[in-house]
């Protein structure tokens, strides 16, 4: 009895500071943002409670549901590309030969650049007027004139879409490395023996056995593009004509341009609730794949 209760307060030591930290950083801030958006608090102070108000005015609040829509396209069409080809060069460098170490590398170089300062770097490389494609494109006569990226909101939507896989696709490539390189090397070699081509040991052994990291890695992605902002806020700015807002950007304008701090705590309040649901939908769907 003796020795359980010690080794129970053994785990509670070595659990206890993160406890703490969550308490601190997290569940705190959590219901001090649930408190906020019961209210019609301002950023300039003051505000009383309205209840249930906030959440009535989300209903009715037809920009923030086009720009959790235009969140989830995006969602949608980014977080495939990652997987996809973070996957691919995956299989393409996971030996440890020197130049695959250096491709790994290379790759991984961008993920270590701050979003704001590759976004930046990226804004002004397509711009066009003097962006460096744009003119390399036109001098090798591949365009005849510049293309306008950020005038139309499809173009602005590629722009942003081909700078963030730059600058991501390196992390999920090293989360997939380590993957394929923690199966057992008898396992392929069993496979190669047994008459297995390449793509059959890829689809019938190395993808199987990779299968939580591949789940991780998309929900970690989905989850970040669904807090999309940095990106778009220096990329596009919303243009053109609002298009371009992701649900984060909606509650930046307005919590801090609009001064509305009660109702931008309430909106993302309902972000969170719908990250959470999906987080969950996808953890349950992957328990129940497992499971069959």
């Amino acid at each position: 009895m003796r020795a359980r209760r010690s080794s129970q307060l053994q785990g509670w030591l070595f659990t206890g500071p993160a406890l703490l930290f969550v308490a601190l950083f997290v569940l705190v801030p959590l219901g001090q943002l649930v408190d906020t958006s019961l209210t019609d608090r301002s950023l300039l102070g003051g505000g009383r409670f309205v209840g249930f108000d906030n959440y009535l005015r989300i209903w009715r609040d037809a920009s923030f549901w086009r720009a959790l829509a235009f969140t989830a396209q995006y969602t949608i069409v980014l977080t495939p590309i990652l997987m996809g080809l973070g996957y691919a060069l995956a299989l393409l460098t996971f030996d440890n030969t020197p130049l695959k170490r250096l491709t790994r590398t290379i790759v991984f170089v961008p993920v270590i650049i701050g979003l704001s300062s590759s976004s930046l770097l990226w804004f002004w490389l397509l711009d066009e007027q003097v962006g460096l494609f744009n003119k390399l494109l036109v001098d090798l006569h591949i365009l005849r004139e510049p293309i306008v990226w950020f005038v139309s909101a499809d173009l602005a939507f590629w722009a942003v879409v081909i700078s963030i896989t730059w600058k991501v696709v390196g992390f999920g490539m090293v989360l997939f490395v380590s993957g394929i390189q923690s199966i057992n090397p008898d396992i392929i070699e069993a496979a190669t023996m047994d008459g297995a081509s390449y793509w059959s040991r890829v689809r019938l052994v190395i993808l199987p056995l990779t299968r939580r990291i591949v789940l991780l890695t998309t929900l970690v992605s989905a989850i970040g593009s669904m807090l999309a902002f940095d990106q778009f806020y220096i990329m596009t700015s919303g243009a053109p004509r609002g298009q371009t807002f992701t649900a984060v950007y909606w509650i930046y304008q307005n919590s801090f341009v609009s001064f509305r701090l009660g109702y931008g705590s309430a909106l993302s309040v309902v972000l969170t609730l719908v990250i959470l649901v999906l987080s969950a939908l996808q953890i349950a769907l992957t328990a129940r794949s497992e499971a069959a």
